[in-house]
């Protein structure tokens, strides 16, 4: 603003330009998002059902940030879709800091491909915040339909019988499903996936009667494991889970290349405030290193993480494309 005086003026065009100065400074203020940020109830969306990891992993972090940020956040399951509705929420929310998604490798990475219509792009229409942790899944077998002691035990038997064994899934393009197809191509065997709606696969498998193998995440398993009703023989991440330290991954055991890990992130709408994102993004980064979190999420069979939000978008682009080859090499399509 360009304030300018004539004789006689002086005084009053003075107080005139100093007095919109500080309008202009207030509305400045007032319009920035980030002032004073939070000042009100955060929510944290998440695209699946209460009671499950995402949702685990969602409320251990949200109850430990609201200790410092001093204000509530609340958890908003929106199921479906493959988790693509609570991400679409987000996508399209006011990129302000108060409506988050605690995003997982579904719906902002396999989702992409393996969707012929999808209500987001999710490379382009979300801020990363942090990757808070990863959820190897394990390699487990029902030791009485095969009768195998480790990986490479595992992969001749699959060899030596090609397509008599059966994998069953969580659901057709899930990680539990892709990581099947993934060791199909890249063992070069052949096995026969078998599709189920969510846990209820692990029934068959313990009868061993019509699946004999399954991908699941850690703590879907780890009792019948210590049980000795199935057998773990790998986890999918690329170092051992300190979940399972004494179980291999399929990494040393022959197939450098593999990762098939679950995982989650904190992440906001596209455009959010430099500002607030560095916010948040420390706050993942603290709660992760209390001990009494980190034990709690590798109690649930997830290995703590914490990365920059530049890390996190480098991850996002890398899954993405990781998972486009398996979905299109497999031919899976969303149920």
């Amino acid at each position: 603003m360009a304030c300018t005086t004539h004789s006689g003026h002086r005084a009053v065009v003075i107080l005139a330009c100093a007095a919109a100065v500080a309008i202009s400074a207030l509305a400045a203020s007032s319009a920035s998002p980030q002032s004073g940020y939070p000042n009100r109830q955060i929510s944290f969306v998440v695209g699946f059902s209460a009671g499950g990891t995402t949702d685990i992993v969602a409320r251990l972090i949200a109850e430990e940030m609201r200790r410092t940020l001093g204000e509530p956040i609340v958890i908003e399951n929106k199921p479906g879709a493959g988790g693509n509705i609570g991400a679409s929420i987000v996508a399209k929310a006011k990129p302000d800091g108060y409506t988050l998604l605690i995003g997982s490798v579904g719906p902002l990475a396999i989702n992409a491909s393996l969707y012929a219509k999808m209500p987001y792009d999710n490379l382009k229409d979300f801020t990363p915040i942090s990757l808070i942790v990863h959820v190897p899944n394990m390699l487990v077998v029902n030791p009485s339909a095969m009768p195998v002691s480790s990986f490479a035990e595992f992969v001749a038997l699959l060899k030596a019988n090609p397509g008599k064994y059966f994998f069953a899934s969580t659901g057709t393009g899930t990680s539990s499903h892709l990581s099947g197809e993934q060791l199909k191509t890249m063992a070069g065997v052949e096995a026969t996936h078998v599709p189920y709606k969510g846990a209820v696969a692990l029934n068959d498998l313990l009868s061993g009667e019509q699946v004999h193998f399954m991908f699941a995440t850690i703590p879907s398993v780890i009792e019948f494991v210590r049980a000795g009703r199935l057998r773990a023989l790998a986890v999918t991440s690329k170092s051992r889970s300190a979940a399972v330290p004494d179980i291999p991954t399929v990494a040393e055991s022959g197939f450098p290349d593999f990762e098939a890990s679950s995982w989650f992130g904190l992440l906001g709408p596209a455009d959010l405030p430099r500002d607030i994102v560095a916010k948040l993004q420390g706050e993942v980064v603290r709660v992760l290193k209390i001990p009494e979190i980190r034990d709690k999420l590798i109690a649930q069979g997830a290995d703590p993480v914490g990365s920059s939000p530049e890390e996190f978008a480098a991850y996002i682009r890398g899954e993405t494309a990781k998972w486009s080859k398996v979905v299109k090499s497999s031919g899976a399509k969303a149920d």
